[in-house]
């Protein structure tokens, strides 16, 4: 099992990144792979899950040891996959997923691509007590149940076609519809949202999403 892997970013793509350790490449697939820099070279860290099935063998990587083991969890859960959790943990913070699933929230739960009422109510069900054991999370999650983690202001606008395609990319990779990717562009333009980063236009994606 291999827990986390250190080394140079090579190159980015829409739903993953190449971090070379060793003289080996290893493509991760990231949530929102733009949050790393193509070329830095100062190390990063990424924790990883890794995922083998019949027809493939991947490896899906976090900033975060908590994040990595949210994914885990969520992929114990009839009916989501790699993809699902991968959206899941990208769009909300483990604390927002945990105090949802606590208070039981099928409506934030299903703002989720690819998540519906039956799935939301399969989550509750099978993780609301494994999610309480998870450590570090759960005194955050509970201070976090009644509201969305949304704090970060928007500054000046200044669009660039090149970061909002890859950002565009990023989120249907995620699972979301172009219909929901167009709709949260024009709300972020509307809002004069900083879009000169790729990185900073998923982030400010991510959280529309969950606040809609």
């Amino acid at each position: 099992m291999i827990d986390f892997i250190e080394g140079q970013v090579a190159y980015v793509e829409a739903d993953s990144i190449v971090i070379v350790s060793h003289g080996i490449g290893y493509r991760i697939f990231s949530g929102n792979p733009f949050q790393y820099r193509e070329g830095e070279t100062r190390q990063v860290r990424v924790y990883t899950h890794h995922y083998v099935r019949e027809d493939a063998m991947h490896l899906y990587g976090f900033p975060t040891r908590g994040e990595r083991d949210l994914f885990r969890k969520l992929l114990d859960v009839s009916g989501i996959g790699p993809k699902g959790a991968l959206a899941m943990v990208s769009a909300g913070t483990p604390e927002q997923i945990i105090a949802a699933v606590a208070r039981e929230d099928i409506g934030f739960l299903t703002r989720f691509p690819g998540i519906g009422k039956k799935t939301a109510q399969r989550i509750i069900l099978d993780l609301k007590d494994k999610l309480k054991a998870m450590s570090n999370v759960e005194q955050t999650a509970l201070k976090v149940a009644d509201r969305l983690e949304a704090t970060d202001q928007p500054t000046l606008l200044h669009a660039f076609d090149e970061p909002k395609q890859e950002a565009m990319e990023a989120l249907a990779a995620l699972g979301y519809s172009q219909a929901e990717i167009q709709k949260a562009m024009k709300k972020l333009e509307k809002e004069g949202a900083d879009l000169a980063s790729t990185d900073k236009i998923v982030k400010r994606a991510l959280q529309f999403f969950l606040t809609t």
